[in-house]
């Protein structure tokens, strides 16, 4: 009896410290933000939106966001919080603005492909709620292979940015290629064209002979992988670009 009593104390006991360990983190998880030393009338975009990441994964750069004045002057003090559809975390969900008026947070992506909507909110003097719309896009498992396939052959002459690893030719080509992000232009031509120009290159459909044809590089899934990284990236969105996450 006694050894029964002391086992049935010493359960009683653990769930009591796991009780109050989940109560713990409960209450840190819900802290109450900080409170602003200022208050601004509008939140705009510094740096980070239309990124892409894979799913579930956290974008590669962070989001940074500046609360200004009427005046457009930086507001340094002010409250900021993020917010989004169910799936998608801030590191952190809030802050107050730096000497610059700006705040920082690292975003991870929801599991699902598409595109995620985040809000980035702010108060004004009359504690009225100032918000600014942003949009990411998380890429499914094709889209990350075609993704992988742009950056091997396609980045070079379509991406007219260099980076440190790839020095781009786009500014060497007498008839400039469209970077994949154009939707003005690609969301006009067909999957099937699109495969066309893929496959045996431009001249196919009358387009550039720059254009190299690449069937014998890339497999049919490697071409319908490229062409769905083309789709999600469109901008303005394509209609096969995927659906849209935001918050309720």
């Amino acid at each position: 009896m006694i050894r029964h009593s002391l086992t049935t104390n010493t359960l009683f006991a653990v769930v009591l410290v796991m009780s109050l360990a989940i109560s713990c983190s409960h209450r840190t998880a819900s802290a109450p933000p900080p409170k602003p030393t200022a208050f601004g009338a509008a939140i705009v975009e510094s740096s980070g939106g239309k990124q892409t990441a894979q799913t579930g994964a956290s974008l590669p750069q962070p989001l940074v966001v500046q609360v200004n004045d009427e005046q457009g002057t930086a507001v340094p003090g002010a409250l900021v919080e993020f917010s989004a559809a169910p799936g998608v975390t801030f590191d952190p969900a809030n802050g107050l603005t730096d000497s610059s008026g700006q705040v920082t947070t690292n975003v991870t992506l929801g599991g699902m492909a598409g595109r995620y909507q985040l809000t980035a909110s702010t108060i004004d003097k009359a504690r009225k709620k100032v918000d600014l719309r942003i949009e990411e896009i998380a890429l499914g498992y094709q889209q990350t292979l075609g993704r992988q396939l742009s950056d091997q052959y396609c980045d070079r002459c379509h991406n007219p940015e260099s980076t440190v690893e790839r020095l781009s030719n786009f500014d060497n080509l007498e008839i400039k290629p469209h970077p994949f992000t154009e939707g003005d232009t690609l969301n006009k031509i067909s999957d099937a064209d699109l495969t066309a120009i893929i496959s045996h290159g431009g001249p196919a459909l009358n387009k550039s002979a720059l254009m190299p044809a690449w069937g014998n590089t890339l497999s049919k899934s490697d071409i319908q992988a490229l062409i769905s990284y083309i789709r999600a990236i469109s901008d303005p969105p394509n209609r096969n670009a995927g659906p849209v996450y935001a918050e309720n």
